[in-house]
């Protein structure tokens, strides 16, 4: 389908159907993950693994994407895919966490995110384990299941917890000094294995704000767009070819934007 940008009745479908797809994905996945003994993996290099569970929950979303938006764009973690969001492109990860997911800790999602001319109208990030669905679309806000959600009204990083994001994609420094100095600035952290997750965390005010050195986008988009219709702040991820080629990633609470970007060693 066709639309433009004030198509108001195109965006919604693709907000439902989003969250619909996230939600029957999560559960094929989950399926999976209460069936350890079955679940092939396969190293992709130093600390980055998939297991045949992301294959084939990548392709019941493509598939159910394509069906029904059969002239979109599709951009996956496993399968790659063409990028060109000029008439829409679908951006996924369909298990954040896959470490988690293999080490059997419930501590991973799935994301979906709808790109369009370089914007992100939509996002969906579902964690399964605890059936929360989180949820965002641009200019009408941020939710989790059908509550709207907003970000920590923290003014200081001494009042709750970062999320810090690393990879190995990147040198330990920035991730190390990061953390040195949200500790001397009186702040603390936690990485939990999702980098989706924590934004949608940050969104539904549980942390005050999400940095990683860099983070690719099929792990990000969706929840950039709910910190930043929840009221938050978000760098501009999407500058320098970011879709392609990923990016750094600063996502806050708006009353501890400028210290968590003065915390960042990146």
């Amino acid at each position: 389908m066709d639309f433009t940008d004030t198509d108001d009745q195109a965006l919604a479908h693709r907000f439902r159907a989003a969250k619909d797809i996230a939600r029957v994905a999560g559960k094929a996945a989950l399926t999976c993950f209460r069936n350890p003994d079955a679940l092939e993996v396969v190293s992709k290099g130093r600390q980055d693994f998939v297991s045949q569970a992301d294959v084939a929950v990548e392709t019941l979303i493509r598939d159910r994407i394509h069906k029904l938006f059969p002239d979109e764009g599709f951009l996956g973690e496993e399968g790659g895919g063409a990028i060109d969001d000029a008439s829409g492109l679908w951006v996924v990860d369909p298990i954040d966490g896959t470490t988690n997911f293999i080490n059997r800790v419930p501590v991973w999602c799935v994301s979906i995110a709808y790109v369009r001319q370089g914007r992100i109208e939509v996002g969906a990030v579902y964690d399964p384990n605890a059936d929360e669905l989180f949820a965002a679309r641009r200019g009408k806000g941020a939710f989790l299941g059908e509550t709207p959600i907003s970000c920590s009204v923290a003014d200081s990083l001494t009042q709750g917890t970062v999320g810090i994001g690393y990879s190995t994609r990147t040198p330990v420094g920035p991730a190390v000094d990061s953390i040195r100095r949200l500790l001397d600035a009186g702040g603390m952290y936690q990485r939990n294995g999702s980098g989706a997750l924590m934004l949608a965390y940050v969104g539904a005010g549980r942390l005050l704000g999400y940095l990683e050195a860099h983070i690719n986008a099929w792990d990000c988009l969706a929840g950039i767009l709910l910190v930043e219709e929840a009221g938050g702040w978000t760098n501009p991820f999407l500058a320098n070819d970011g879709l392609r080629h990923g990016n750094p990633v600063i996502a806050a609470a708006p009353g501890v934007a400028d210290a968590l970007r003065a915390v960042a060693a990146f």
